[in-house]
């Protein structure tokens, strides 16, 4: 695993979180795969707007990401660090970025579901794990947001399997798209834990 991050500053006693934690595939720019040319690099509608509108609340912001085709061989750590650099690019600055390079069978703790790069991203941030959001696509970003602590918001795809919906609309909230999945972090951990809309 690696990770950057910005220094930390005092989380402000406010109901809003004190960060917000994305998956990167799927979530804020398009999954094409194991992508490894920069070139590639697409943003997901509205990803650009809702993180201003965090940025501008105050609000820090973070990636987590398993990015186990780097244990495949499939993409090499340059590809990844270029085109996570494009990702900063179109859609940063980031305060902290933490991303596993293992594959499924290497039993480590920072690949999702595992809570490994939520607490590492609050811990680079100096925020309590329950105060961070978690917004993902898939069901390992809901359970590894739950394992740290912390909450989540499942903003389905074509790809998202309907048991892992049905799974966060009972654990977590579930949102159609990032808009509304930022408006309920927004409205805090607990209410975005608790939503189910």
């Amino acid at each position: 695993m690696y990770s950057a991050s910005t220094p930390s500053r005092p989380a402000e006693p406010d109901e809003h979180p004190a960060a917000v934690l994305f998956d990167r595939d799927d979530t804020l720019i398009s999954d094409t795969g194991y992508i490894a040319d920069p070139d590639l690099v697409r943003p997901m509608p509205g990803a650009r707007e809702q993180l201003r509108r965090l940025r501008r609340a105050g609000i820090r912001t973070g990636i987590v990401s398993n990015q186990s085709g780097v244990a495949s061989g499939r993409i090499s750590p340059a590809q990844l660090a270029a085109v996570n650099a494009r990702v900063e690019d179109l859609l940063g600055p980031f305060d902290t970025w933490q991303v596993c390079v293992h594959g499924p069978a290497d039993g480590c703790a920072c690949r999702k579901p595992e809570p490994g790069l939520v607490l590492d991203a609050a811990a680079a941030l100096g925020v309590d794990p329950s105060r961070c959001v978690v917004i993902g696509d898939i069901g390992s970003d809901v359970e590894a947001a739950l394992a740290a602590g912390a909450a989540a918001v499942l903003v389905p795809t074509p790809r998202t399997r309907p048991a892992e919906t049905e799974r966060a609309r009972r654990l977590a909230a579930v949102a159609p798209d990032l808009s509304r999945a930022v408006t309920l972090a927004l409205a805090g951990p607990r209410t975005g834990r608790s939503s189910r809309e």
